[in-house]
């Protein structure tokens, strides 16, 4: 607080373009607003600042007649920290690429460009490189800064392979690429599988159907007799031969016996045709085969007797 002839005021006020009277003196007595508080000589002391206490005070000091001795403002602006700003690149071909600074929507911050470390461009929020700086592949940064503090951001490398995509759900367009690429194969590959067994089992499914058709209509053919009986068994074994009569040489040899000529014929019983077995059981015993009838008719000759 200035005075003339600096004289020391008995009474002074000191206030704000918006909030009034922050301080009084008068009559000795202090009147001020919290946060706030005078000096020997009547300068106005702060314990902390915001930035509602952004403006312009005023102050009036009188002397003990009353006659106004000093006037005078003071303006007092408060900033806040400088945030870290964030660089974003847009529009990146093969031939141009631009730089964007953002910082939110805080205000009262100057903008400033740096090329590996180096001051390029100044209070601008975007920067366009062109195509020799975009085939440098060097570090760019942005600084925000304000007069009681400063900030940089992330370096980053800009390089830029055309028009077009150049990431994808946040990553490597190409990368991602690849990823989506081979998950289809691979789901391709199991469909071919899938269509693969279901062919298979479909196909041994009607060859069952079929064999066990041809079984029912076997049991249900009634078998051939006689000389035409099948030469196969219900279970595909070859049938057992049937027995034949032996002939007689014509013209027998001296030591042959002669036979009885009364001597009846045996008769031949025809086998029956084996029934028809289920696939469940087991292999039937060999049939017994039939006895020669030669071995029958040599018991029924008479002994041999040699001649007189």
């Amino acid at each position: 607080m200035t005075t003339k002839n600096n004289e020391k005021p008995t009474e002074f006020k000191w206030s704000h373009d918006t909030k009034g009277d922050i301080l009084r003196l008068r009559a000795g007595k202090i009147k001020n607003a919290e946060g706030v508080s005078k000096e020997e000589d009547g300068s106005l002391r702060f314990k902390s600042v915001s930035l509602k206490d952004t403006g312009t005070y005023t102050y009036n000091a009188y002397n003990s007649d009353g006659t106004e001795i000093g006037k005078g403002e003071v303006e007092i602006k408060v900033y806040e920290e400088a945030p870290k700003p964030t660089l974003k690149i847009e529009n990146c071909t093969t031939t141009t690429a631009t730089l964007t600074c953002n910082m939110g929507n805080k205000k009262d911050l100057t903008v400033s460009w740096f090329e590996e470390g180096k001051l390029i461009q100044k209070d601008k929020n975007t920067l366009v490189l062109t195509p020799t700086q975009l085939q440098g592949n060097k570090r760019y940064s942005c600084e925000a800064r304000n007069p009681v503090s400063k900030a940089e951001s992330d370096k980053k490398t800009v390089s830029c392979d055309g028009p077009g995509l150049t990431k994808l759900f946040g990553f490597d367009f190409w990368l991602m690429v690849g990823i989506l690429a081979g998950g289809a194969a691979l789901l391709l590959l199991v469909i071919c599988v899938l269509v693969i067994c279901a062919c298979r089992s479909c196909h041994q499914r009607t060859k069952r159907l079929q064999d066990e058709e041809e079984f029912r209509l076997a049991d249900l053919t009634p078998g051939p007799t006689g000389t035409n009986r099948s030469k196969q068994t219900a279970r595909g074994q070859p049938a057992p031969p049937i027995p034949q009569e032996d002939t007689m040489p014509c013209n027998p040899s001296p030591e042959t016996p002669p036979r009885t000529q009364n001597q009846p014929k045996a008769q031949i019983r025809a086998r029956p045709p084996p029934p028809p077995q289920d696939d469940d059981e087991e292999d039937p015993p060999p049939l017994p085969r039939p006895r020669n009838k030669q071995h029958r008719t040599k018991r029924n000759q008479e002994p041999y007797r040699p001649m007189e």
